[in-house]
């Protein structure tokens, strides 16, 4: 879970997320996610774009960011598909950063 730090409404698109927590999450530059919110109920697919290594920038852009308001808290997913086999022994990444400032505890 992390806090929503803007929402800029004149953006094609995605979700700006700090490059250190894409990196703690394992995730990837363009990769599909979901957003859930916390306060609104509100849930999206959208797409991750690098934001500010230690910045703690989490900004929904575009149209998603009629689904939130700053200080919002969200979940942010992504997902796989792996083989039977594969999946059985998958180990997903979880990251609980401080919802405050969005840093890892």
């Amino acid at each position: 879970m992390v806090s929503v730090t803007a929402a800029n409404l004149n953006y094609i698109g995605s979700v700006t997320i700090d490059e250190d927590l894409m990196d703690a999450a394992n995730l990837i530059e363009n990769e599909k996610v979901h957003v859930l919110n916390l306060n609104n109920g509100e849930r999206l697919e959208t797409y991750v774009i690098k934001g500010k290594r230690g910045s703690g920038d989490i900004c929904l852009n575009g149209a998603a960011a009629r689904k939130v308001i700053p200080g919002d808290v969200v979940i942010i997913m992504s997902y796989a598909l792996f083989e039977f086999q594969e999946a059985k022994s998958f180990k997903p990444t979880v990251i609980f950063p401080d919802t405050k400032t969005n840093k890892l505890i």
